[in-house]
Protein backbone atom coordinates (compact mmCIF):
# COMPACT_ATOMS: atom_id res chain seq x y z
CA UNK A 1 0.00 0.00 0.00
CA UNK A 2 3.41 1.93 0.03
CA UNK A 3 3.03 5.13 -2.08
CA UNK A 4 -0.87 4.87 -2.69
CA UNK A 5 -3.26 7.69 -2.45
CA UNK A 6 -6.03 6.67 -0.48
CA UNK A 7 -8.83 8.94 1.19
CA UNK A 8 -10.88 7.57 4.46
CA UNK A 9 -14.07 9.75 4.88
CA UNK A 10 -16.99 8.87 6.95
CA UNK A 11 -20.37 6.96 4.98
CA UNK A 12 -22.49 9.97 6.44
CA UNK A 13 -19.81 12.57 4.73
CA UNK A 14 -20.35 10.42 1.56
CA UNK A 15 -23.96 10.51 1.46
CA UNK A 16 -24.17 14.32 2.26
CA UNK A 17 -21.30 15.27 0.24
CA UNK A 18 -23.16 15.22 -3.43
CA UNK A 19 -26.83 14.58 -4.37
CA UNK A 20 -26.03 11.42 -6.34
CA UNK A 21 -24.52 9.27 -3.76
CA UNK A 22 -20.95 9.79 -6.05
CA UNK A 23 -18.65 7.08 -4.56
CA UNK A 24 -15.54 7.13 -6.91
CA UNK A 25 -12.34 7.65 -6.06
CA UNK A 26 -11.74 10.73 -8.06
CA UNK A 27 -14.47 12.40 -6.19
CA UNK A 28 -12.70 11.78 -2.99
CA UNK A 29 -9.07 12.49 -3.54
CA UNK A 30 -6.90 14.13 -0.84
CA UNK A 31 -6.42 17.27 -2.98
CA UNK A 32 -10.15 18.04 -3.32
CA UNK A 33 -10.59 16.94 0.42
CA UNK A 34 -8.31 19.35 1.57
CA UNK A 35 -9.48 22.50 -0.41
CA UNK A 36 -12.92 22.11 1.01
CA UNK A 37 -11.72 21.60 4.34
CA UNK A 38 -9.87 24.97 4.00
CA UNK A 39 -12.85 26.36 2.76
CA UNK A 40 -15.17 25.32 5.02
CA UNK A 41 -12.83 26.61 7.60
CA UNK A 42 -14.18 30.17 6.38
CA UNK A 43 -17.63 31.42 6.89
CA UNK A 44 -19.17 30.52 3.77
CA UNK A 45 -22.75 30.73 1.57
CA UNK A 46 -23.53 29.00 -1.10
CA UNK A 47 -24.38 30.84 -4.23
CA UNK A 48 -27.93 30.44 -4.23
CA UNK A 49 -27.83 31.86 -0.14
CA UNK A 50 -26.33 34.96 -1.68
CA UNK A 51 -28.48 35.54 -4.57
CA UNK A 52 -27.51 34.80 -7.86
CA UNK A 53 -29.34 34.75 -10.94
CA UNK A 54 -27.82 31.68 -13.09
CA UNK A 55 -28.86 31.42 -16.73
CA UNK A 56 -27.71 29.11 -19.58
CA UNK A 57 -29.28 29.03 -22.73
CA UNK A 58 -33.14 27.58 -22.46
CA UNK A 59 -34.43 24.81 -24.41
CA UNK A 60 -31.84 23.13 -26.64
CA UNK A 61 -34.36 22.71 -29.57
CA UNK A 62 -33.76 26.84 -29.73
CA UNK A 63 -30.76 25.56 -31.53
CA UNK A 64 -32.26 24.42 -34.49
CA UNK A 65 -33.83 28.19 -35.12
CA UNK A 66 -30.17 29.74 -35.29
CA UNK A 67 -27.94 30.19 -38.15
CA UNK A 68 -24.18 31.35 -37.50
CA UNK A 69 -23.26 33.81 -39.71
CA UNK A 70 -19.75 35.91 -40.83
CA UNK A 71 -20.66 39.11 -39.14
CA UNK A 72 -23.49 40.72 -36.51
CA UNK A 73 -23.50 39.30 -32.58
CA UNK A 74 -20.82 38.18 -30.99
CA UNK A 75 -21.46 34.40 -30.04
CA UNK A 76 -19.48 33.07 -27.83
CA UNK A 77 -18.17 29.50 -27.19
CA UNK A 78 -16.18 27.62 -24.51
CA UNK A 79 -13.34 27.05 -26.88
CA UNK A 80 -13.14 31.29 -26.97
CA UNK A 81 -12.73 31.46 -23.05
CA UNK A 82 -9.04 30.73 -22.21
CA UNK A 83 -7.09 31.49 -19.27
CA UNK A 84 -9.94 33.81 -17.68
CA UNK A 85 -10.32 35.93 -21.26
CA UNK A 86 -12.28 35.81 -24.21
CA UNK A 87 -10.77 35.91 -27.55
CA UNK A 88 -12.62 37.50 -30.02
CA UNK A 89 -10.19 36.63 -32.86
CA UNK A 90 -12.10 33.42 -33.78
CA UNK A 91 -15.73 33.88 -32.81
CA UNK A 92 -18.79 32.91 -35.05
CA UNK A 93 -21.93 35.36 -35.02
CA UNK A 94 -26.16 35.63 -34.88
CA UNK A 95 -28.61 38.06 -36.45
CA UNK A 96 -29.84 40.54 -33.88
CA UNK A 97 -33.77 38.60 -34.17
CA UNK A 98 -31.52 35.20 -32.69
CA UNK A 99 -30.21 37.29 -30.38
CA UNK A 100 -33.43 38.78 -28.82
CA UNK A 101 -34.64 35.10 -29.06
CA UNK A 102 -32.07 33.84 -27.13
CA UNK A 103 -32.58 36.03 -23.79
CA UNK A 104 -31.33 33.82 -21.51
CA UNK A 105 -28.07 33.73 -22.53
CA UNK A 106 -27.03 37.21 -23.38
CA UNK A 107 -24.07 38.75 -22.02
CA UNK A 108 -24.16 42.00 -20.30
CA UNK A 109 -21.39 43.77 -18.49
CA UNK A 110 -20.53 42.73 -15.22
CA UNK A 111 -21.95 38.78 -15.71
CA UNK A 112 -19.56 36.00 -15.15
CA UNK A 113 -19.53 33.34 -17.59
CA UNK A 114 -18.54 29.81 -16.80
CA UNK A 115 -17.83 26.88 -18.98
CA UNK A 116 -20.34 23.78 -18.09
CA UNK A 117 -19.34 21.28 -21.11
CA UNK A 118 -16.34 20.45 -22.71
CA UNK A 119 -13.63 23.27 -21.60
CA UNK A 120 -15.25 22.67 -17.61
CA UNK A 121 -14.26 25.34 -15.28
CA UNK A 122 -13.26 27.91 -17.67
CA UNK A 123 -14.02 31.67 -16.78
CA UNK A 124 -14.26 34.62 -17.63
CA UNK A 125 -15.87 38.49 -16.60
CA UNK A 126 -17.80 40.64 -18.95
CA UNK A 127 -15.87 43.29 -19.31
CA UNK A 128 -17.22 46.91 -19.26
CA UNK A 129 -14.88 47.64 -22.52
CA UNK A 130 -16.84 45.04 -24.60
CA UNK A 131 -19.08 46.06 -27.64
CA UNK A 132 -22.54 44.39 -26.99
CA UNK A 133 -24.91 42.82 -27.69
CA UNK A 134 -23.05 39.93 -27.22
CA UNK A 135 -24.55 35.95 -27.02
CA UNK A 136 -23.43 33.18 -25.52
CA UNK A 137 -24.02 29.23 -26.46
CA UNK A 138 -25.50 26.45 -24.08
CA UNK A 139 -22.33 25.38 -22.71
CA UNK A 140 -21.99 28.54 -20.88
CA UNK A 141 -23.26 29.85 -17.67
CA UNK A 142 -24.06 33.68 -16.95
CA UNK A 143 -24.02 34.25 -13.06
CA UNK A 144 -25.54 37.51 -12.40
CA UNK A 145 -24.96 38.52 -8.70
CA UNK A 146 -27.76 40.05 -7.37
CA UNK A 147 -26.83 39.81 -3.58
CA UNK A 148 -24.07 41.21 -1.79
CA UNK A 149 -20.79 39.39 -3.41
CA UNK A 150 -18.81 41.96 -5.53
CA UNK A 151 -18.30 39.98 -9.06
CA UNK A 152 -14.68 40.67 -9.15
CA UNK A 153 -14.25 38.59 -6.16
CA UNK A 154 -16.35 35.69 -7.46
CA UNK A 155 -14.34 35.50 -10.70
CA UNK A 156 -10.92 35.83 -8.81
CA UNK A 157 -12.76 32.64 -6.57
CA UNK A 158 -13.37 30.88 -9.63
CA UNK A 159 -10.27 31.50 -11.02
CA UNK A 160 -8.37 29.91 -7.91
CA UNK A 161 -7.23 26.25 -7.79
CA UNK A 162 -10.67 25.87 -5.03
CA UNK A 163 -12.50 27.23 -8.15
CA UNK A 164 -11.23 25.32 -10.46
CA UNK A 165 -10.67 21.53 -8.74
CA UNK A 166 -14.49 22.38 -7.16
CA UNK A 167 -15.52 22.01 -10.64
CA UNK A 168 -13.51 19.53 -11.58
CA UNK A 169 -14.45 17.39 -8.97
CA UNK A 170 -17.86 17.99 -9.60
CA UNK A 171 -18.41 16.86 -13.46
CA UNK A 172 -20.43 14.45 -14.50
CA UNK A 173 -20.61 12.01 -17.74
CA UNK A 174 -18.31 9.92 -18.98
CA UNK A 175 -17.80 10.86 -22.45
CA UNK A 176 -18.85 14.40 -22.66
CA UNK A 177 -18.84 15.91 -18.78
CA UNK A 178 -20.93 18.74 -17.91
CA UNK A 179 -21.52 20.85 -14.63
CA UNK A 180 -25.21 21.65 -14.60
CA UNK A 181 -26.82 25.00 -13.12
CA UNK A 182 -28.06 22.95 -9.92
CA UNK A 183 -24.74 21.95 -8.82
CA UNK A 184 -22.71 25.65 -9.17
CA UNK A 185 -25.65 27.02 -7.67
CA UNK A 186 -24.44 25.02 -4.41
CA UNK A 187 -21.16 25.83 -4.58
CA UNK A 188 -19.76 27.38 -1.50
CA UNK A 189 -17.88 30.64 -1.20
CA UNK A 190 -16.06 31.80 1.49
CA UNK A 191 -17.69 35.00 2.26
CA UNK A 192 -14.44 38.04 3.09
CA UNK A 193 -15.30 41.64 3.80
CA UNK A 194 -15.91 44.21 2.03
CA UNK A 195 -12.63 45.96 1.84
CA UNK A 196 -10.97 42.57 1.11
CA UNK A 197 -13.19 41.87 -1.91
CA UNK A 198 -12.90 45.87 -3.25
CA UNK A 199 -9.04 45.33 -3.17
CA UNK A 200 -9.48 42.54 -5.69
CA UNK A 201 -11.86 44.02 -7.69
CA UNK A 202 -9.32 46.94 -7.95
CA UNK A 203 -6.31 44.06 -9.37
CA UNK A 204 -8.73 43.06 -11.72
CA UNK A 205 -9.87 46.19 -12.91
CA UNK A 206 -6.57 47.69 -13.41
CA UNK A 207 -5.87 44.20 -15.95
CA UNK A 208 -8.81 44.33 -17.75
CA UNK A 209 -7.82 48.53 -18.33
CA UNK A 210 -3.97 46.87 -19.24
CA UNK A 211 -5.72 44.69 -21.85
CA UNK A 212 -7.74 47.06 -23.72
CA UNK A 213 -4.51 49.35 -23.93
CA UNK A 214 -2.88 45.95 -25.82
CA UNK A 215 -5.77 46.48 -27.94
CA UNK A 216 -5.31 49.58 -28.96
CA UNK A 217 -1.50 49.23 -29.85
CA UNK A 218 -2.20 46.88 -31.99
CA UNK A 219 -5.31 48.89 -33.57
CA UNK A 220 -2.74 51.82 -34.12
CA UNK A 221 -0.24 49.54 -35.76
CA UNK A 222 -2.72 48.83 -38.28
CA UNK A 223 -3.28 51.99 -38.94
CA UNK A 224 0.10 52.83 -39.51
CA UNK A 225 0.29 49.84 -41.97
CA UNK A 226 -2.87 50.85 -44.21
CA UNK A 227 -1.71 54.81 -44.15
CA UNK A 228 1.28 53.38 -45.35
CA UNK A 229 0.05 51.30 -47.80
CA UNK A 230 -2.62 53.87 -49.23
CA UNK A 231 -5.67 52.09 -48.16
CA UNK A 232 -6.79 54.53 -45.66
CA UNK A 233 -10.47 54.83 -46.84
CA UNK A 234 -10.33 52.23 -49.36
CA UNK A 235 -13.63 50.71 -50.36
CA UNK A 236 -13.73 48.09 -52.42
CA UNK A 237 -15.52 47.62 -55.47
CA UNK A 238 -19.24 45.52 -55.48
CA UNK A 239 -18.82 44.33 -58.95
CA UNK A 240 -19.30 40.65 -59.05
CA UNK A 241 -18.21 39.97 -63.04
CA UNK A 242 -14.55 40.62 -64.60
CA UNK A 243 -13.36 40.50 -67.75
CA UNK A 244 -10.03 38.48 -68.72
CA UNK A 245 -8.83 37.11 -72.02
CA UNK A 246 -7.53 33.52 -71.71
CA UNK A 247 -3.98 34.54 -72.09
CA UNK A 248 -4.59 36.53 -68.84
CA UNK A 249 -6.51 33.67 -66.78
CA UNK A 250 -6.15 30.40 -66.97
CA UNK A 251 -3.03 30.23 -69.46
CA UNK A 252 -1.66 32.57 -66.19
CA UNK A 253 -2.97 31.13 -63.38
CA UNK A 254 -4.37 27.70 -63.96
CA UNK A 255 -7.34 28.84 -62.36
CA UNK A 256 -10.81 28.83 -63.92
CA UNK A 257 -13.22 29.86 -60.71
CA UNK A 258 -14.84 33.09 -60.77
CA UNK A 259 -13.50 33.70 -57.41
CA UNK A 260 -10.07 34.04 -58.06
CA UNK A 261 -11.02 36.91 -60.83
CA UNK A 262 -13.09 39.08 -58.77
CA UNK A 263 -12.42 42.90 -59.52
CA UNK A 264 -11.81 43.53 -55.57
CA UNK A 265 -8.91 41.84 -55.87
CA UNK A 266 -7.22 43.34 -58.80
CA UNK A 267 -8.32 46.80 -57.41
CA UNK A 268 -6.55 46.45 -53.95
CA UNK A 269 -3.33 45.51 -55.83
CA UNK A 270 -3.33 48.49 -57.85
CA UNK A 271 -3.83 50.67 -55.14
CA UNK A 272 -0.86 49.23 -53.03
CA UNK A 273 1.21 49.77 -55.91
CA UNK A 274 0.25 53.10 -56.95
CA UNK A 275 2.70 53.84 -53.89
CA UNK A 276 5.31 51.18 -53.39
CA UNK A 277 6.85 48.46 -55.82
CA UNK A 278 5.51 44.77 -55.36
CA UNK A 279 7.27 41.70 -55.26
CA UNK A 280 6.20 37.76 -54.21
CA UNK A 281 6.37 36.72 -50.70
CA UNK A 282 8.11 33.78 -52.10
CA UNK A 283 11.17 36.02 -53.19
CA UNK A 284 11.65 37.38 -49.78
CA UNK A 285 11.10 33.69 -47.73
CA UNK A 286 14.34 31.05 -46.85
CA UNK A 287 11.49 28.51 -45.68
CA UNK A 288 7.51 28.27 -46.43
CA UNK A 289 7.19 24.81 -45.35
CA UNK A 290 4.13 23.61 -43.78
CA UNK A 291 4.23 20.81 -40.95
CA UNK A 292 3.45 17.49 -40.70
CA UNK A 293 1.18 15.19 -38.83
CA UNK A 294 3.53 15.71 -35.13
CA UNK A 295 4.73 12.31 -33.77
CA UNK A 296 3.06 12.95 -29.97
CA UNK A 297 4.65 12.01 -26.72
CA UNK A 298 4.46 12.83 -23.03
CA UNK A 299 7.67 14.62 -23.48
CA UNK A 300 9.46 16.95 -26.47
CA UNK A 301 8.33 19.88 -27.87
CA UNK A 302 5.39 21.90 -27.89
CA UNK A 303 2.90 21.24 -31.10
CA UNK A 304 1.56 24.27 -32.47
CA UNK A 305 -1.79 23.66 -34.64
CA UNK A 306 -4.64 26.15 -35.83
CA UNK A 307 -5.90 26.63 -32.74
CA UNK A 308 -2.94 27.88 -31.51
CA UNK A 309 -2.12 30.17 -33.89
CA UNK A 310 -4.64 33.77 -33.23
CA UNK A 311 -4.69 37.00 -34.66
CA UNK A 312 -1.11 38.55 -34.49
CA UNK A 313 -0.25 35.74 -31.18
CA UNK A 314 1.08 32.25 -30.92
CA UNK A 315 -0.80 30.62 -27.90
CA UNK A 316 1.52 28.20 -25.89
CA UNK A 317 -0.51 26.87 -23.31
CA UNK A 318 -1.94 23.22 -22.93
CA UNK A 319 -0.38 22.59 -26.42
CA UNK A 320 0.22 18.58 -26.58
CA UNK A 321 3.89 17.87 -26.91
CA UNK A 322 5.80 15.74 -29.23
CA UNK A 323 9.21 14.62 -30.44
CA UNK A 324 11.23 15.54 -33.81
CA UNK A 325 10.84 13.41 -36.46
CA UNK A 326 13.91 11.26 -37.57
CA UNK A 327 13.99 12.69 -40.41
CA UNK A 328 17.28 14.71 -41.43
CA UNK A 329 16.49 18.91 -41.11
CA UNK A 330 13.70 18.28 -39.16
CA UNK A 331 11.01 20.96 -39.29
CA UNK A 332 11.09 23.35 -36.16
CA UNK A 333 9.14 26.92 -35.50
CA UNK A 334 12.15 29.31 -34.10
CA UNK A 335 11.85 32.82 -32.31
CA UNK A 336 11.23 35.02 -35.24
CA UNK A 337 9.15 32.99 -37.46
CA UNK A 338 5.75 34.07 -38.62
CA UNK A 339 3.09 31.16 -38.65
CA UNK A 340 0.16 31.00 -40.77
CA UNK A 341 -2.98 28.25 -40.89
CA UNK A 342 -3.07 26.27 -43.77
CA UNK A 343 -6.75 25.15 -43.15
CA UNK A 344 -10.09 25.12 -42.08
CA UNK A 345 -13.12 27.49 -42.85
CA UNK A 346 -12.45 30.81 -40.05
CA UNK A 347 -9.02 30.33 -39.25
CA UNK A 348 -7.25 29.79 -43.01
CA UNK A 349 -4.79 32.49 -43.32
CA UNK A 350 -4.80 33.54 -39.94
CA UNK A 351 -1.26 34.61 -39.00
CA UNK A 352 1.08 35.33 -36.15
CA UNK A 353 4.64 36.35 -35.24
CA UNK A 354 6.33 33.14 -32.77
CA UNK A 355 7.57 35.21 -29.96
CA UNK A 356 8.92 32.64 -27.91
CA UNK A 357 11.46 31.77 -26.80
CA UNK A 358 11.14 27.93 -26.30
CA UNK A 359 11.05 26.07 -29.91
CA UNK A 360 7.93 24.44 -31.08
CA UNK A 361 6.78 22.08 -33.88
CA UNK A 362 4.01 23.17 -36.31
CA UNK A 363 1.26 20.39 -37.08
CA UNK A 364 0.34 19.50 -40.61
CA UNK A 365 -1.70 22.20 -40.87
CA UNK A 366 0.23 25.08 -39.68
CA UNK A 367 2.66 27.10 -42.15
CA UNK A 368 6.09 28.25 -41.08
CA UNK A 369 7.23 31.57 -43.11
CA UNK A 370 10.66 32.28 -42.28
CA UNK A 371 12.56 35.89 -43.73
CA UNK A 372 15.54 37.73 -43.49
CA UNK A 373 14.60 40.39 -45.46
CA UNK A 374 11.27 41.61 -43.76
CA UNK A 375 10.28 42.23 -40.07
CA UNK A 376 8.37 39.22 -39.35
CA UNK A 377 5.85 41.11 -37.12
CA UNK A 378 5.51 43.48 -39.96
CA UNK A 379 4.88 40.80 -41.99
CA UNK A 380 2.21 38.97 -39.56
CA UNK A 381 0.39 42.36 -39.09
CA UNK A 382 0.25 42.66 -43.20
CA UNK A 383 -0.73 38.99 -43.74
CA UNK A 384 -3.91 39.49 -41.41
CA UNK A 385 -4.69 43.23 -42.62
CA UNK A 386 -7.36 43.84 -45.69
CA UNK A 387 -4.41 43.06 -47.89
CA UNK A 388 -3.07 39.61 -46.58
CA UNK A 389 -7.13 38.30 -46.33
CA UNK A 390 -8.32 39.26 -50.03
CA UNK A 391 -5.06 37.12 -50.91
CA UNK A 392 -5.71 34.20 -48.93
CA UNK A 393 -9.67 34.53 -50.45
CA UNK A 394 -8.20 34.53 -53.83
CA UNK A 395 -5.55 31.52 -53.53
CA UNK A 396 -7.74 29.26 -51.24
CA UNK A 397 -8.55 26.00 -52.86
CA UNK A 398 -10.72 23.20 -51.76
CA UNK A 399 -15.09 23.36 -50.50
CA UNK A 400 -16.42 24.34 -47.45
CA UNK A 401 -15.82 21.13 -46.33
CA UNK A 402 -12.36 21.54 -46.97
CA UNK A 403 -10.56 24.42 -47.72
CA UNK A 404 -6.46 24.79 -47.78
CA UNK A 405 -3.76 27.44 -48.74
CA UNK A 406 -0.56 25.52 -49.79
CA UNK A 407 2.76 27.13 -49.36
CA UNK A 408 3.18 27.43 -53.06
CA UNK A 409 0.13 29.71 -53.18
CA UNK A 410 1.72 31.78 -50.40
CA UNK A 411 4.85 31.83 -52.37
CA UNK A 412 2.62 33.76 -55.16
CA UNK A 413 1.22 36.48 -52.59
CA UNK A 414 2.73 40.00 -53.68
CA UNK A 415 4.40 42.13 -50.51
CA UNK A 416 5.46 46.07 -50.76
CA UNK A 417 8.68 47.01 -50.20
CA UNK A 418 7.64 48.99 -47.13
CA UNK A 419 10.53 51.41 -46.19
CA UNK A 420 11.94 49.88 -42.63
CA UNK A 421 11.88 52.34 -40.77
CA UNK A 422 7.77 52.26 -41.24
CA UNK A 423 8.15 48.50 -40.25
CA UNK A 424 9.91 48.91 -36.95
CA UNK A 425 7.61 51.03 -36.22
CA UNK A 426 4.72 48.69 -36.57
CA UNK A 427 6.81 46.17 -35.14
CA UNK A 428 7.68 48.42 -32.03
CA UNK A 429 3.60 48.97 -31.62
CA UNK A 430 2.88 45.31 -31.33
CA UNK A 431 6.24 44.36 -28.72
CA UNK A 432 4.30 47.02 -26.78
CA UNK A 433 1.30 45.53 -26.76
CA UNK A 434 2.54 42.06 -26.23
CA UNK A 435 4.18 43.65 -23.07
CA UNK A 436 1.21 45.27 -22.09
CA UNK A 437 -0.79 41.64 -22.02
CA UNK A 438 2.13 39.94 -20.14
CA UNK A 439 1.49 42.86 -17.39
CA UNK A 440 -1.98 42.40 -17.42
CA UNK A 441 -1.68 38.46 -16.72
CA UNK A 442 0.42 39.25 -14.28
CA UNK A 443 -2.17 41.40 -12.45
CA UNK A 444 -4.44 38.59 -12.47
CA UNK A 445 -2.38 36.21 -11.26
CA UNK A 446 -1.64 38.71 -8.37
CA UNK A 447 -5.98 38.57 -7.86
CA UNK A 448 -6.11 34.95 -8.03
CA UNK A 449 -3.06 34.51 -5.70
CA UNK A 450 -4.38 36.98 -3.55
CA UNK A 451 -7.93 34.93 -2.82
CA UNK A 452 -6.11 32.23 -2.06
CA UNK A 453 -3.78 33.46 0.28
CA UNK A 454 -6.56 34.36 2.08
CA UNK A 455 -8.41 31.31 2.06
CA UNK A 456 -4.87 29.67 3.34
CA UNK A 457 -4.00 32.11 5.87
CA UNK A 458 -5.66 35.36 6.39
CA UNK A 459 -7.11 38.42 4.77
CA UNK A 460 -3.97 40.50 5.93
CA UNK A 461 -1.57 37.85 4.52
CA UNK A 462 -3.40 39.01 1.25
CA UNK A 463 -3.93 42.54 1.85
CA UNK A 464 -0.34 42.77 1.92
CA UNK A 465 0.37 40.33 -0.58
CA UNK A 466 -1.41 42.66 -3.16
CA UNK A 467 0.12 45.85 -1.69
CA UNK A 468 3.83 44.35 -2.37
CA UNK A 469 2.34 42.58 -5.46
CA UNK A 470 0.34 45.45 -7.52
CA UNK A 471 2.48 47.40 -8.86
CA UNK A 472 4.87 45.76 -12.10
Amino acid sequence: MEGLEVSEVLLSYALRSNDIFRFDSNYFQKQYLVEEKAIRGKVCKSLVEIGVELRSFGAYSLNNEVNYLESGVPFIRGVNMKKGRISFSDLIYISEEANTLLWKSEVKPGMILLSMSGTIGEVAIASKYWEYPINSNQDIAKIEITGDLNPYFLYAFLLTSFGQNYLKREARGSVQQHVFLSQIEQFSIPIFSETFQTAVQQVVEKSDETLKSTESLRSNSETLLLDALNLTGFSPSREISNIKSFKESFAASGRLDAEYYQPKFDELEARIAESHELVTLGSLLTVNQRGTQPDYAEEGLPVVNSKHVREGEVILADNRLATLSDKENALVIQQGDVLINGTGVGTIGRSAPYMHEQNAIPDNHVTILRTDKLNPIFLSVYLNSIAGKYQVDKYFKGSSGQIELYPKDIDCFYVPLIDEKIQTDIADLVKQSFKLKAESERLLEVAKRAVEIAIEESEAAALEFIKQKELP
